[in-house]
C-alpha cells in the first residue's frame, strides 16, 4: 500500500512537471506560426535592420567583407559602395542574408596601401552600414612565416616581460615584513589597475559584436561566472592553507591566471593591430605592452617571496601568465573575432577581481599580525605606485 502511495506521489510530481512545459510548448507555437501581434504592427513602415560588418580583410585587387544579419527578418544587400562611389561586388553564399546568418561580400578594387578606405552597404530599403579600413594593407595568410611571426609577438609582449619581472624575486626575497607588505600591496595596485583597464576593453569591444549577442551584457555575465567559479574554488582552502607555502604558491599561480587572461586581450589587440596595418606606423605598441608587463612579473611573484620555489614553478608562471599573449596574437591576426574577446576579456576581469581579494586577505592577515592596520602608509604607498606605474607604461601603449 506505501508503495503504491509513493509511485502515485512520483507520478503527479511527474506531470505537474511536465504540463507548464506543453503549455509554454503550445504558447511559444502559436506566436511562432500565427503571429498574434501582428494586430499592433504598423503598415507601411520599413522593417528594423541590424547588420554586422564583422572584418574586411583585404587581397590584392579585392576586399572581402563579412556581413552578419542580426536582424528580425531577412535582409537583402542591394549595393555597395567603396569610399562613396558605387562598386561592382559579388556575394557568396547570396545577397539575401537570413536572420543571424552570414554572407561573404567580395569587392574587385585597388586599393592603395597605407591609405584609408571606407566601404558602405546598402540594403534594400537603403539602410546604410559603414565600416572604415584605417590603413589599408594586405591581409596576412595563415602560413609558417606569418604563424611563427605572430608567435613570436605575442613572446615579446608575454613571456619575456613577465620572465624578467620575476627576476627581481631574489630580490624581493631579502626585502623585510615592511617591504613585502609594500610589494603586496604594489601588486593590487596593479591588479586594479588591470581591471578597469580589462574592462573598458571589454567595453569597447562589446560595441562591434551583433547587437542580437548583447556584447556587454556578455561581457558581465563572463566576468560574474568566472568570478564565482574562482571564488568557489579559493573558498576550500582554510586560513591555514592559505599561509602555508603551498597556500602563497596557489595565490601566485591564480595571479598568473588574471593576468594571462589579461594578456590574451593585449595579444588580440596587437595581433589585429598588426593585421590591420595600425602597428606599422611605429613599433612603440611592442614596446609600451613590453615595459607594461614587466610589473605583472613582480605581482606574480610577491606572494611567495617568503618561500623557495624551484626554477620549475617560475617557468610555469610565466607561461601560464605569459603564454595567452600568444594565442591572442595569432587569433588577432588570423581570426579576429569580437565576440570571442568579449567573453575572454569578460573572463579575465571576473578572474582579476577574484585575485584582487585574495591578494587583499593576505595583506589583511599580515597586518593583523602585527596588529597594525591594513590602511598604513606603506601599504598606501604601495598601492599607489602599482597605479602609477601601470598608468606610465601604458602611454607608451597608447602613444
Amino acid at each position: 500500500m506505501e508503495s503504491k502511495l509513493k509511485n502515485k506521489s512520483a507520478a503527479a510530481i511527474w506531470i505537474w512537471a511536465i504540463i507548464p512545459l506543453i503549455i509554454l510548448i503550445g504558447l511559444i507555437s502559436i506566436f511562432f506560426f500565427t503571429n498574434p501581434l501582428a494586430l499592433f504592427q504598423a503598415e507601411g513602415l520599413p522593417p528594423i535592420e541590424a547588420v554586422t560588418i564583422e572584418q574586411i580583410e583585404l587581397r590584392p585587387g579585392q576586399f572581402i567583407v563579412s556581413v552578419f544579419n542580426g536582424s528580425p527578418d531577412t535582409i537583402k544587400i542591394a549595393q555597395v559602395t567603396v569610399d562613396d562611389a558605387f562598386w561592382e561586388w559579388r556575394a557568396a553564399p547570396s545577397a539575401e542574408i537570413p536572420r543571424l546568418g552570414k554572407t561573404t561580400i567580395t569587392i574587385n578594387y585597388g586599393w592603395v596601401k597605407g591609405e584609408p578606405h571606407k566601404i558602405t552597404l546598402l540594403t534594400s530599403s537603403g539602410t546604410p552600414f559603414t565600416k572604415e579600413v584605417p590603413i589599408a594593407t594586405e591581409t596576412p595568410k595563415v602560413d609558417a612565416t606569418q604563424f611563427i611571426a605572430y608567435g613570436l609577438l605575442g613572446v615579446y609582449i608575454g613571456i619575456i616581460p613577465v620572465a624578467i619581472g620575476l627576476m627581481w624575486f631574489p630580490t624581493m626575497k631579502r626585502m623585510g615584513r615592511k617591504g613585502l607588505s609594500f610589494v603586496l600591496a604594489l601588486t593590487i595596485g596593479l591588479l586594479v589597475f588591470l581591471l578597469i583597464d580589462t574592462s573598458l576593453e571589454a567595453m569597447e569591444i562589446a560595441g562591434d559584436v551583433a547587437g542580437v549577442f548583447q556584447g556587454l551584457p556578455l561581457a558581465i555575465f563572463a566576468a560574474l561566472l568566472s568570478w564565482l567559479a574562482i571564488s568557489a574554488v579559493s573558498g576550500k582552502q582554510s586560513e591555514a592553507e592559505r599561509d602555508s607555502a603551498g597556500g602563497r604558491l596557489k595565490l601566485a599561480t591564480l595571479i598568473a591566471f588574471g593576468i594571462g587572461l589579461h594578456n590574451f586581450g593585449e595579444g588580440l589587440a596587437v595581433g589585429a593591430a598588426f593585421a590591420l596595418g595600425e602597428a606599422a606606423l611605429g613599433s612603440f605598441l611592442v614596446i609600451g605592452f613590453t615595459l607594461h608587463n614587466v610589473t605583472e612579473g613582480i605581482g606574480i611573484a610577491a606572494p611567495v617571496t617568503r618561500d623557495q620555489p624551484s626554477l620549475k614553478n617560475f617557468v610555469l608562471l610565466a607561461l601560464l601568465s605569459g603564454a595567452p599573449a600568444i594565442l591572442g596574437a595569432w587569433i588577432g591576426g588570423f581570426a579576429y573575432s569580437p565576440l570571442l574577446a568579449v567573453i575572454f576579456l569578460g573572463i579575465g576581469a571576473g578572474a582579476i577581481w577574484q585575485v584582487i581579494v585574495e591578494v587583499g586577505r593576505l595583506l589583511i592577515r599580515d597586518a593583523q599580525r602585527e596588529n597594525e592596520s591594513v590602511a598604513n602608509w606603506i601599504n598606501v604607498s604601495g598601492l599607489a605606485l602599482g597605479i602609477a606605474l601601470m598608468y606610465f607604461t601604458a602611454y607608451f601603449v597608447k602613444f
